[in-house]
């Protein structure tokens, strides 16, 4: 699997945590916020091990990128391509 390929996959990272957050301003069920936690946890550690561990992202500053919790993928993807 090419870093991009699973970059693509875990910035559901991104679509994770706005879930999480449309829970939280509207029903706040704690089921949701269960499910979806942990997802976003194991998402957002995805793609920081996908970043780091691939040569192809050894663009300047895509690493770094992908820290940012929520759209780390995201910006990852954006710098890379």
């Amino acid at each position: 699997m090419t870093a991009v390929r699973a970059l693509r996959i875990a910035a559901a990272e991104a679509v994770s945590l706005a879930v999480l957050l449309a829970n939280l301003v509207t029903v706040h069920t704690e089921a949701i916020s269960s499910l979806v936690g942990p997802l976003h946890g194991t998402a957002y550690l995805a793609v920081i091990a996908a970043t780091w561990l691939t040569p192809e992202t050894a663009v300047p500053g895509a690493r770094w990128r992908s820290v940012v919790p929520g759209i780390g993928g995201l910006l990852t993807l954006r710098r890379i391509g």
